[in-house]
């Protein structure tokens, strides 16, 4: 890895902490010796994106991404359209639900409108979403182009949960259904006791950019409602890409697209 890669994947572990951190623990979490993080994390501050505490010395994030992600926002506003439809879906399920974002070749949770029930699912702003062990990443990986599927088939897969699928036949299957019905469904892969559905953001071209998922608890799902919450992902999917992307209609879910170029 460059040692701008180094220094850009220590400010994304950074980033997923859920408090300051000192030298040494940031250190140690990047697999770095400590003059080397220490370098890093000089040159980050310098530039806004990373602080530190000046009473305990430990760093946090700093406010240079989110000037960027404002920037990014302001001239490409997914977010800002997709949040009425978002919110729309979660009335209508009563559900968490959820948009997610391809960013660095990850999925990343970009905004979530909680349900109102006490039992609920929590899901968290900049969560990164397995692309096997989710609703989000099958639903992204289904619309993905072959090659880029068998590519990721061929990488070891982390099992989360006793349900987690690693076997690439398996998820080949899976990938398929989801390609065919137009949303995911994931049974416990990531959490035990969660149930997911989502289906892809896509382009024009069909090439996703994100996905709209709803996760509710397994205990208070049926097998017609995570079906009829499927439905509803596609329609609010679409619905935002074609917001997004005004006159050029990106490529329906709600029949066999997945690209195979």
């Amino acid at each position: 890895m460059s040692t701008i890669g180094k220094a850009l994947s220590l400010l994304d572990t950074l980033s997923r902490l859920d408090k300051e951190a000192g030298l040494t623990d940031i250190a140690n979490l990047c697999a770095l010796d400590k003059a080397t993080a220490r370098r890093f994390l000089v040159e980050l501050e310098k530039h806004g994106f990373v602080e530190q505490d000046p009473d305990t010395r430990r760093y946090r994030v700093g406010s240079a991404p989110v000037r960027l992600a404002r920037v990014r926002e302001a001239r490409f506003p997914f977010l800002r359209i997709a949040m009425p439809f978002l919110q729309a879906l979660a009335g209508s399920s009563t559900e968490t639900v959820h948009l997610s974002e391809l960013s660095g070749g990850r999925l990343s949770t970009i905004h979530v409108e909680d349900s109102s029930w006490a039992h609920r699912i929590i899901v968290e702003v900049g969560s990164l979403l397995p692309f096997h062990a989710t609703a989000s990443g099958l639903a992204f990986l289904a619309f993905c182009p072959k090659a880029e599927i068998e590519a990721f088939l061929a990488k070891p897969l982390e099992k989360f949960t006793d349900h987690t699928i690693v076997d690439p036949d398996l998820l080949r299957g899976m990938l398929e259904e989801t390609a065919a019905r137009g949303f995911s469904i994931s049974h416990q892969g990531l959490e035990a006791g969660v149930i997911s559905t989502a289906a892809p953001v896509c382009a024009p071209d069909g090439r996703p950019i994100g996905c709209v998922a709803i996760a509710a608890p397994l205990s208070r799902t049926t097998k017609t409602a995570i079906h009829e919450f499927g439905v509803q992902a596609v329609a609010t999917a679409n619905a935002i890409s074609e917001k997004y992307y005004g006159s050029e209609k990106p490529m329906g879910t709600s029949t066999k697209s997945r690209r195979t170029d």
